[in-house]
């Protein structure tokens, strides 16, 4: 199992952002996919949330500006972040949990997103 997530890097706040993650080893569509981020000194949070169905769920600090999708034929998922803010300044990771179970057990290495004011 592999999660390679990719596309992290600088940008200045109000820039954008896309971070892919490409999954192998797992039956990719039947997993629900996350994109965590942590923070130094913080303990690492969900950003966002996308079911088998395509349904999504988003940290109330990212609504509006985040959306996560994924592509099941390429076995990828997406976070495309605009309006970004220092604040979302992390290494952010993707992880995916099979449909019924409730905890992520795939994760991925991360990739670091930096905001400069």
């Amino acid at each position: 199992v592999q999660l390679q997530a990719s596309g992290g890097g600088l940008v200045q706040a109000g820039g954008s952002l896309r971070v892919s993650c490409a999954a192998s080893g797992f039956i990719f569509r039947y997993y629900n996919m996350g994109w965590f981020r942590q923070a130094p000194g913080k303990q690492r949070e969900l950003v966002a949330d996308i079911t088998i169905g395509g349904s999504t769920n988003y940290a109330d600090s990212v609504k509006g500006r985040f959306t996560i999708s994924r592509d099941n034929s390429k076995n990828m998922v997406f976070l495309q972040m605009n309006s970004l803010k220092p604040e979302d300044t992390a290494v952010y990771y993707c992880a995916g949990r099979y449909s019924t179970e409730t905890k992520y057990n795939y994760w991925g290495q991360g990739t670091q997103v930096t905001v400069s004011s």
